[in-house]
């Protein structure tokens, strides 16, 4: 969550755990905590509040009519950063569609102190009600356009694919958690020059590069875009054309950041959205990168643990190039069976 705040540039001055005993409809918690920590909020001189969980759209406005400030909740906090992230027409089309998903339950309480004001022609309707249903027949509009043009988007992928796919090479795509350098990898094996950074999101876009492990063979190397605890289900539905890169690939390269704490979350995750695609079964080679950032004193006995968890992973470090060796074997034994 940190790691999200801190890739769309928010600087966190406070943070708190809560242990909810009781959901309540108005905050999702009790009264007294929510007004605790809007109150902590403004002593801390916060000008936004940000929230790990996902509140309904009149839990955010409610939050909002109590704190004095904006909320945002994961789920747009992380279509935002995709927002940013968005090069190409494709991933603009995408995170688009996403974005008002997203919006379009939580127009109601734009409106809800105009909607109690009658008026209007016929005096039957409020002013309120009237803009937001204009602006509710937009957005959905706007939705149904925004998905045929990502139908053709999806049928030139799989004109791409089908191309790629007479060339008899078996394609590999990288997989993983969001950072832990799926386009890193790509550049160091194949010479790409994808856009790298120490940040969540960097790619959005499936990039393929024609890759040759050993002498004779060649494969075709997919990066993907990152995997994300709770991705939101609009961005799922919007990237499933580019996540599904991963579902009908040959070989699954599952990069994982070993000097990340929560690395079995991480792969726990990773295989949840790949079960989702239909890509469970699709052979598998793990590998822990980073491992020139785990701790002098005791990364041995860390990567003796993940390589007992997981006997047939390698351990790699894309920056110094420890590992790659047996990574570029690995994939050439695997293309020839």
């Amino acid at each position: 969550m940190e790691g999200l705040c801190e890739t769309l540039g928010l600087d966190i001055i406070a943070h708190e755990k809560v242990r909810v005993r009781e959901k309540t409809a108005k905050f999702g918690m009790g009264s007294g905590k929510a007004e605790e920590l809007s109150s902590m909020a403004s002593e801390q001189g916060a000008d936004l509040m940000v929230f790990d969980w996902n509140p309904s759209p009149s839990q955010q406005r409610n939050w909002e009519a109590l704190s004095g400030m904006p909320v945002l909740d994961r789920q747009e906090l992380i279509i935002r950063i995709f927002a940013e992230r968005a090069s190409t027409r494709e991933a603009e089309l995408q995170v688009k569609l996403a974005q008002l998903s997203y919006f379009l339950p939580r127009l109601t309480h734009k409106y809800i102190d105009l909607s109690r004001q009658r008026g209007g022609r016929y005096g039957t309707k409020g002013a309120g009600e009237t803009k937001l249903e204009t602006d509710r027949r937009k957005i959905e509009k706007r939705i149904t356009q925004l998905e045929k043009e990502l139908e053709q988007v999806t049928k030139q992928r799989a004109t791409q694919r089908r191309q790629r796919q007479r060339t008899n090479m078996p394609v590999c795509a990288i997989v993983g958690y969001t950072n832990a350098g799926k386009s890193s990898l790509l550049n160091v094996l194949t010479g790409a020059d994808v856009h790298a950074e120490d940040k969540l999101f960097v790619t959005l876009d499936a990039i393929t590069r024609r890759f040759e492990p050993a002498p004779g063979v060649n494969v075709l190397l997919t990066d993907t875009v990152g995997f994300i605890r709770s991705l939101p289900h609009s961005l799922v539905k919007a990237f499933r054309s580019t996540l599904e890169e991963a579902a009908l690939a040959d070989i699954l390269i599952h990069i994982l950041d070993a000097s990340d704490p929560g690395i079995e979350a991480n792969y726990q995750t990773t295989l949840s959205v790949l079960k989702e695609l239909g890509a469970e079964n699709i052979p598998m080679i793990t590998l822990f990168n980073k491992i020139d950032r785990l701790p002098l004193s005791n990364d041995d006995e860390t990567l003796e643990e993940l390589l007992h968890r997981f006997p047939e992973s390698i351990a790699i470090s894309v920056k110094n190039g420890a590992g790659l060796d047996k990574v570029k074997a690995k994939i050439a034994s695997m293309a020839e069976k």
